[in-house]
């Protein structure tokens, strides 16, 4: 699940009046030091902890100035939205030096799903957020993790009703945004939400245009600094409320091995989909994800984009196993044609991989949950791959080897 920008105050208040935003706000800048003094100030406090954070924060915006393209109500959303992610750090380095015991907190044998955007992952953690004994990160607690939730108040901490007023303003910002991406307080929140605070991450790749800084993301970066710091997020979120952790994002896949040096014991599931009815997604949920703080890029350099990056994750992900340093059960492989004729075979088989029982009272609440959300309950997201401008034929070829390996079926596009 992609987060839901926080608007400040003022930008709430001018939108709900139908002022003219870009006439009355003031330009804002995106200099980091000027990002960390604002977020000192937010909380406070004065420790972010370890300072590996600063390379990317320092890449993210030296890009977004250059090429992001962001109108007034965009930059002020977007420095709003990275003081955030500073002062999440702030908080929970706060916290972890006043209650040192946190950092003992084991996280063990993880269910990490893995898959790209369309390839059901969304339903799947959804679904596997019914059974009790798991843990997913709900979106109002990633979005404001501090102080960590009590088991007692779960269900009715006052952040739910703060993070669903926060959501209707996305709505009314990017109108249909929920048809293309479920959101909501009470809704599973993918792992980008819990690396933001890293700034190695890949939510800003796809809220923003920022080739250079995707580039260094997937090149350069230290993504074992940003794992160590996941870690550290989920062992505040537990601290209170412990279970077993059941995650999801396709930022995953890039970085295979990052995650398995920090989780050896990890419980892996890849999904997979026809990846050119993936990228003609990825284009079409970036166009609008960009539009609200930028003049997005076109539709066709989007294609282009995810065309590179999702090949350069399958082709990591393919090598990582080739060359052993997956093992041969280290990670079971989901189709997404399988999960959609059979849900809960599926669902069963993923159980047993991690050795779990699948009982009969879970599968109930699941079935439930699917009966009342169903795929289009806020619309449905429409796009076609010929909106993407790419050549279909030179698409198929570059991941064929791909296709084959993982015998996935091409669909009509």
């Amino acid at each position: 699940m992609i987060a839901a920008p926080k608007l400040p105050t003022p930008v709430r208040i001018l939108n709900a009046l139908g002022r003219p935003l870009e006439r009355v706000l003031p330009a804002l800048s995106l200099d980091p030091d000027g990002l960390e003094r604002e977020a000192r100030a937010a909380t406070g406090l004065e420790d972010f902890g370890t300072d590996a954070y600063r390379a990317g924060l320092e890449r993210l915006t030296a890009d977004l100035e250059r090429q992001g393209l962001l109108h007034s109500l965009g930059r002020r959303i977007t420095r709003g939205r990275l003081v955030d992610a500073l002062a999440t750090r702030l908080r929970l380095q706060d916290w972890r030096k006043r209650h040192p015991e946190v950092a003992k907190q084991e996280i063990e044998r993880p269910i990490v799903f893995m898959g790209m955007g369309r390839t059901g992952t969304t339903i799947l953690h959804d679904l596997m957020a019914q059974d009790p004994a798991n843990r997913v990160p709900m979106t109002w607690e990633a979005d404001a993790p501090c102080p960590p939730p009590e088991a007692e108040s779960y269900d009715t901490d006052p952040r739910i009703a703060a993070n669903e007023a926060q959501t209707a303003q996305v709505e009314r910002l990017i109108p249909g945004f929920r048809s293309m991406h479920p959101m909501g307080p009470l809704l599973p929140q993918e792992c980008v939400q819990l690396l933001a605070p890293t700034f190695v991450c890949m939510t800003y790749q796809i809220t923003y245009h920022v080739p250079e800084y995707s580039r260094w993301l997937h090149e350069e970066a230290d993504l074992g600094a940003a794992y160590a710091y996941h870690r550290t997020f989920l062992q505040h979120l537990q601290s209170r409320k412990p279970g077993r952790w059941v995650l999801k994002s396709p930022c995953h896949l890039w970085h295979i091995e990052a995650l398995l040096h920090e989780y050896p014991d990890a419980v892996c599931i890849q999904t997979h989909r026809d990846p050119l009815k993936i990228t003609a997604s990825l284009a079409s949920l970036g166009t609008t994800l960009q539009a609200m703080c930028a003049r997005p890029a076109p539709v066709k350099e989007l294609a282009e984009h995810w065309s590179h990056w999702n090949q350069v994750a399958y082709e990591r992900g393919m090598r990582a196993r080739d060359e052993g340093r997956v093992g041969p059960d280290g990670i079971l492989d989901v189709g997404f044609q399988e999960f959609m004729g059979d849900p809960f075979e599926t669902i069963r088989r993923i159980y047993g991989f991690a050795g779990l029982d699948f009982g009969a009272e879970v599968e109930e609440r699941m079935r439930a949950f699917l009966a009342a959300n169903p795929g289009d309950k806020h619309g449905k997201h429409r796009y076609r791959f010929a909106d993407t401008g790419l050549d279909e034929a030179t698409e198929r070829a570059r991941v064929r080897a791909y296709q084959e390996r993982f015998r996935i079926p091409s669909e009509d596009l």
